[in-house]
Order: structure tokens, then C-alpha cells, then sequence
């Protein structure tokens, strides 16, 4: 966490992060406007932001856009806040991203495990109880088959989809359509893209929540800081995080 605090200590990096908060998805010259520096200076900034893993960037054809990441930020909130807090102060951390007519939402954390282990977690129905807020995922992990979302204390399924593309140890793609109340329902699908890279002891993990509405609903996609905060708890010390998630149908 010392890169995030360094990250964070800098005001003008914080500005950016407040940037890409107001919208995200941007290119370093429409970052470089908004600021009275260099390109040269918004980019090593940048760069900081990015070894801390607070920005995350794609490419998009020629252009290289910059996408602010909540995770780290998250497991701050989850080691010294979140004891404090009450359950809805959760609510607080939902990003809403701006990109054509549809929202993007990516999310990337480094576990200390095997692309093997963090595959088997992710599939495992009995695995996702422990840190995907008690619910189970049953599917035969196969292009064309269905994903369903279920927990034992809630009066019907949380969500179901479709996989699309499925490599495994590396790549998971699905669609996913929230079915926990009328509001999230009328979102209809959405698509959820999981992508695990080697890291010499560590793996990579980025989640791509896409195709959202510009407008949709942030219960859809607020809870992926939790759930990966509580991915990488699961995984490196075998214990469950407690989040206003995980404690949701308690």
C-alpha cells in the first residue's frame, strides 16, 4: 500500500483522480487541458497513478484512454475504515463512467496465488460464497451455457447470463442481468470480462463491467471493489472479509 499513499499524497495527482472520477475514460490530451503543467508532467503523474494502481488504462484504437480504478482505494477503506463505518457509507465509492451511450467499469488487483488457484476460486460454486457476499454461481463453464446467481437466503435468483468466451486459466467473458429487484432487472444484460495474467508469484486481475447504460443503476456495478477485496482476502489468508455485502443477507 506504500505506492497508493504515495500516489495519493500529491495534490495534483489527486486532481486527476478527481478528473477521471467526474468522467473517466479519458485521453492524456483532454487530461492535459484541464491542467496548468506540461504534457510531460501530466504524464509522469500519471504514470505514478498507474504503478499504484489507481488508474488503469485501455486502447481504443489510436487513442490510450485512462480509467480511474477504485480497488486500491477500496482495500485502504477495508483495512482501517470500514469497522468504523456503517453499511451504507459503501454506497459512497460507486463510480459512474461515461463512454459513448454505454458505461465501462474496469477493476484490476494483484493476488499473491497461481492463475490456477485464482481460476478454481472464481468457478468454484462453493468458493464464490466466500467472497462474492455469500452468494453461489453454478454454471458447466462452457461457451453457450448459463450462469446463475443464487443465494441461499434470498427468495430467488440474484442474476443469471450467458458465457461467451471462456479460456481458461486466462479469460472469462459473460453476460450478467440482475434480478435482485424490479430496478436492477429493468437494466437488462450487461457483460462482465475476467482476465488473469502471471505476475512472477502473483496474478493480475482485471474485471471489465460493460455495456452498462449511461444511466443504469449503481447497485449493478458498486460492489466490485468489495468483491475483490474480498477475492484476494479469501485467497491469501483463507479468511472471509466482512463488507456491508457479505453481511447483506446475514
Amino acid at each position: 500500500m506504500d505506492e497508493v499513499f504515495k500516489a495519493l499524497a500529491d495534490p495534483t495527482r489527486r486532481d486527476l483522480l478527481d478528473e477521471l472520477f467526474r468522467q473517466d475514460g479519458q485521453t492524456l490530451t483532454a487530461l492535459e487541458e484541464r491542467f496548468a503543467m506540461s504534457r510531460f508532467g501530466v504524464m509522469k503523474h500519471l504514470k505514478v497513478l498507474e504503478e499504484a494502481g489507481l488508474v488503469v488504462t485501455r486502447k481504443r484504437g489510436r487513442e490510450k484512454l485512462h480509467f480511474l480504478n477504485p480497488v486500491p482505494i477500496r482495500l485502504v477503506h477495508d483495512r482501517w475504515v470500514s469497522k468504523y463505518a456503517e453499511p451504507w457509507v459503501a454506497g459512497l465509492s460507486d463510480l459512474k463512467q461515461r463512454l459513448a451511450t454505454t458505461m465501462e467499469q474496469i477493476y484490476e488487483i494483484y493476488i499473491r496465488t497461481t492463475p490456477e488457484r485464482l481460476w478454481e476460486a472464481i468457478t468454484s460454486p462453493t468458493e464464490r460464497t466466500r467472497f462474492n457476499f455469500g452468494n453461489t454461481v453454478e454454471s458447466d463453464w462452457t461457451v453457450g451455457s448459463s450462469i446463475v446467481m443464487a443465494n441461499p437466503k434470498a427468495p430467488g435468483p440474484l442474476g443469471d447470463g450467458e458465457i461467451l468466451e471462456i479460456d481458461p486459466p486466462r479469460k472469462l467473458v459473460h453476460t450478467l442481468r440482475a434480478l435482485w429487484s424490479d430496478e436492477v432487472a429493468a437494466v437488462g444484460p450487461t457483460r462482465v470480462t475476467w482476465e488473469i495474467a502471471p505476475v512472477q508469484d502473483s496474478c493480475h486481475l482485471i474485471v471489465t463491467h460493460d455495456q452498462l447504460p449511461e444511466d443504469c443503476n449503481p447497485e449493478i456495478y458498486g460492489g466490485w471493489p468489495m468483491i475483490l477485496s474480498g477475492l484476494k482476502t479469501w485467497i491469501e489468508t483463507g479468511e472471509v472479509l466482512t463488507t456491508p455485502g457479505s453481511i447483506m443477507y446475514g
